[in-house]
């Protein structure tokens, strides 16, 4: 025991150390040098907004009582979003985001380049809609550092707070199973509302008609069904907890004209959480009808790789889709923002120290972040705004190592060049990239 004890406070001396010489603020906006190109922030100053809406009388899945399961109890369900979007040039104030850690105790400060309520951009354009939805739990900042750079290169970023899912109100797991599709489109919808109401700082500054959902884990499972993926008999009669067969509206979106939603066009999932529990098979995937991309690690122990997130990508056959794999990576992969200075101490209740709710053991975050805002930007680039010239950022060898990098002297590609397009000499390392047509 007294040599248990000693071990975990050289740990935590080390921790500490470390995070006191290696972070000075608790940025989410870093580009390391050698980040892809792709990962630069865009022409567009950035402005951030919190936004309170309620879904009524919705399934109150933690009140629910098995012994009373004909009585279902109900509830104004609330969801807090955050919203970034690009707002005035020159934009100037407050760029810090007050949030909580994984503890759900813990509030501490991250700073970025969005301006809170700055004011949004005069422009005639409508900029296409991405929504972000979070982990088990997670909060609507774990994805922050995707949220304000993507927003930066033209788009309105809406992040959710799943209620009962974040640090703060993680309470019944079924709530999440059956909660996360209808609150990603419910927020769609109210977005949409707020593009049409001259008193909203949205009014025809968003075309919701042209949306995006990222979704991580327990997100990615929601993405997944709100992209048409059905889920299975298996997954209906499992006893998560829930009221009797309640996840069979999520059961057949063939029958089911809202999945997947006309105004989505593209879902990207990290670490979709739901194929190595059974959630999917192969038949109910077939309802996957928009591209969707994948981000994975190859030894996530969560959502499992070869038979969780890969077998997804597989399965999907009915629409063009790819899978990024940061080989060696975990659960982490690509997705959670940089862990904040605050996070680098062990908790007793949890078990763990928080910070490891945000690091890869073998990854550097940061790293994984450039190289997720890199390949985001070029997918919402093709499928959301059209953009072709996206299309040699995906045309890749397989395996990054194999890349050869071969230039002339002025610095064009020879024939045999096959180097990752967007990273630098030698930077392309520990990755996979791989793509299926509709029908593969």
């Amino acid at each position: 025991m007294f040599y248990e004890v000693l071990k975990r406070s050289l740990l935590l001396v080390i921790i500490s150390s470390v995070s006191t010489t290696c972070f000075s603020e608790n940025r989410i906006d870093t580009q390391r040098p050698d980040a892809p190109d792709l990962a630069a922030y865009g022409q567009y100053a950035i402005g951030v907004r919190t936004l309170k809406v309620v879904h009524s009388q919705q399934i109150d899945i933690a009140k629910f009582d098995a012994s009373k399961p004909n009585n279902l109890p109900r509830y104004d369900r609330p969801l807090t979003l955050e919203i970034w979007y690009p707002a005035a040039a020159n934009s100037k104030g407050n760029t810090t985001l007050d949030v909580y850690l994984r503890d759900g105790k813990t509030k501490v400060a991250i700073k970025g380049k969005a301006v809170r309520d700055a004011n949004p951009i005069q422009t005639s354009q409508q900029f296409p809609l991405v929504i972000i939805s979070h982990g088990y739990p997670g909060n609507r900042f774990l994805l922050s550092h995707l949220a304000e750079n993507i927003a930066s290169k033209g788009y309105v970023v809406v992040s959710i707070d799943h209620t009962d899912s974040t640090y703060r109100t993680k309470a019944a797991f079924g709530s999440t199973l059956v909660n996360r599709p209808l609150d990603q489109l419910f927020t769609l919808d109210q977005i949409q509302l707020k593009s049409k109401d001259k008193s909203s700082f949205l009014f025809e500054l968003v075309n919701p008609q042209n949306t995006a959902l990222i979704g991580y884990s327990m997100g990615g499972y929601g993405a997944v069904i709100s992209a048409g993926g059905g889920v299975t008999q298996q997954a209906v009669d499992y006893p998560w907890g829930l009221p009797n067969k309640a996840l069979a509206i999520h059961q057949n979106p063939e029958q089911t004209p809202k999945y997947p939603d006309p105004r989505l066009k593209t879902v990207i999932a990290f670490a979709p959480w739901g194929m190595n529990y059974g959630v999917w098979d192969q038949t109910t995937l077939k309802g996957v009808k928009i591209p969707m991309f994948f981000v994975a690690g190859s030894v996530d122990d969560i959502s499992g790789y070869e038979k969780g997130i890969r077998s997804i990508w597989q399965a999907t056959t009915k629409v063009d889709r790819a899978l990024l794999t940061f080989d060696n990576a975990n659960h982490s992969a690509g997705a959670p923002m940089p862990a904040p200075e605050e996070s680098f101490v062990y908790d007793e209740e949890l078990g763990f120290a928080i910070s490891d709710h945000y690091t890869d053991a073998v990854w550097d975050t940061v790293r994984m972040n450039n190289i997720s805002q890199h390949f985001v930007t070029a997918w919402l680039e093709k499928y959301l705004k059209d953009n072709t010239h996206m299309d040699p950022y995906f045309n890749l060898v397989t395996h990054s190592n194999d890349g050869v990098w071969s230039m002339d002297k002025a610095g064009q590609p020879k024939a045999d060049h096959s180097h990752w397009k967007g990273f630098n000499k030698g930077t392309a390392k520990g990755l996979r990239f791989e793509k299926l047509g509709q029908g593969e």
